[in-house]
């Protein structure tokens, strides 16, 4: 019975190549862009080899077997056998074993067969114990009164060797919990202190951009990110736009900042205000796309507001140098403010994807007919023909009824009459 992941041939998301995977279907996955060619697969028995979320390992093919992206493995591990899923063979390992500083000669654990039933069986046992594991180990770890976090907890293939990561402030005297919990679970215990984003990673999950996280997607080397980056792009020092999902600095904010700090050359210094006939000007802000900068005759608030090119800064600044003021600062070019082409998704009412119930639109009488309510035309009447009267006839004597008798008119007297 042969096991094969997703992300490896046949990948139903990938349905180009014959269905061989071709682009980032997992975790930290690498982009093969040499495996069309034969010879590049065929130059190095190392294989590359991810397990749970974010660890990879390489691994030599001493037994020469044909394997491809996505071929579930038994391999080496201290002690017994762990499970993995190979994810990258031929040239390109040798370069991300360079970029992970491991070296073709080191001594390198062994592949040992692709996994059979057997060892599925095992693998889907252990895994199925990790959730609960993790939660039992944060109750002991409370109990103990450890600052520490455990965050994830992975078993080993054969189920005989657990890994806790957590995540602490500072150093942890973890001997006492790791004697509980290998008398808990009866398992070796490795402990691995993880940060915030390495966290992250580990758990996935989509960034403001609208991708993966780039420390899920490809990112595992993380350099240090400080405020002065945000501050060189003109972002808002706002805690809540700064912060990633790890609540930490966004790794993206170093990015760019090289290409801004170059642009930035081109601008004259933000501390020195601008002199002219009506007023003195300090900078307000730099918008590094478009080459302007505007300011303000207040640094407090904004108020006179003025936008020139940086040319045109440079020449006020040579002007006031040489003792000379300009009669206005944007003498020479004006520029109007382009209307705003994209709303940041933080701002806005909360309400506004919410369905409201529309109005009926009821105009008045006067605004749907402004000359008067049009009349229906006109028939033309015909009146009709005249009836001929009957003759008269003399009613019989016979025929006239009696006349009804008088009545007497009762008077009733008072007694002082």
């Amino acid at each position: 019975m042969e096991f094969r992941l997703y992300n490896g041939q046949n990948c139903p998301k990938c349905p180009k190549r014959g269905g061989s995977c071709i682009k980032a279907c997992g975790k930290l996955d690498t982009f093969d862009w040499l495996g069309d060619i034969d010879e590049a697969q065929n130059a190095t028995d190392y294989v590359e080899v991810q397990f749970k979320n974010t660890r990879k390992g390489y691994y030599l093919n001493s037994n020469k077997l044909e394997l491809t992206k996505g071929d579930v493995v038994s391999v080496e591990a201290s002690p017994g056998h762990d499970i993995g899923t190979v994810t990258l063979t031929g040239q390109l390992v040798l370069l991300q074993m360079q970029k992970n500083r491991i070296k073709p000669g080191a001594e390198v654990k062994r592949v040992y067969r692709i996994a059979k039933p057997v060892d599925m069986e095992k693998y889907e046992e252990a895994k199925a114990k990790e959730q609960d594991t993790m939660i039992r180990s944060r109750k002991i770890a409370e109990h103990l009164g450890l600052q520490m976090k455990i965050g994830d907890v992975e078993y080993q293939g054969d189920g005989g060797k657990a890994i806790f990561y957590y995540i602490a402030d500072g150093r942890v005297d973890f001997r006492q919990l790791i004697k509980d919990l290998a008398a808990a679970f009866g398992v070796r215990i490795e402990m691995k202190q993880i940060g915030a984003r390495q966290e992250a990673g580990h758990i996935g999950g989509m960034g403001p951009c609208g991708r993966e996280l780039c420390c899920s997607g490809w990112m595992n080397h993380f350099n240090s990110v400080s405020t002065a980056a945000a501050r060189f792009q003109d972002i808002s020092l706002n805690p809540q736009k700064l912060a990633g999902q790890c609540a930490k600095l966004k790794c993206c904010f170093n990015f760019e900042v090289d290409a801004y700090m170059e642009a930035l050359k081109q601008f004259p210094p933000r501390e020195i205000p601008l002199e002219t006939m009506d007023a003195t000007y300090f900078h307000f802000k730099t918008d590094v796309f478009k080459g302007v900068m505007q300011y303000s005759t207040s640094k407090q608030f904004v108020a006179n507001l003025e936008t020139i090119t940086a040319e045109r800064a440079h020449e006020v600044m040579r002007m006031n140098k040489n003792g000379q003021k300009p009669y206005k600062l944007n003498e020479k070019a004006t520029f109007a403010e382009p209307p705003k082409e994209y709303q940041d998704i933080l701002e806005g009412s909360v309400s506004r994807f919410d369905r409201t119930k529309k109005k009926k639109n009821r105009q008045s009488r006067q605004d749907r007919f402004p000359g008067g309510r049009p009349q229906p035309p006109q028939r033309a009447f015909t009146p009709p023909a005249a009836a001929t009267p009957p003759p008269a006839t003399t009613p019989s004597p016979a025929a006239t009824p009696p006349a009804a008798p008088a009545r007497k008119l009762l008077v009733k007297k008072s007694p002082n009459a």
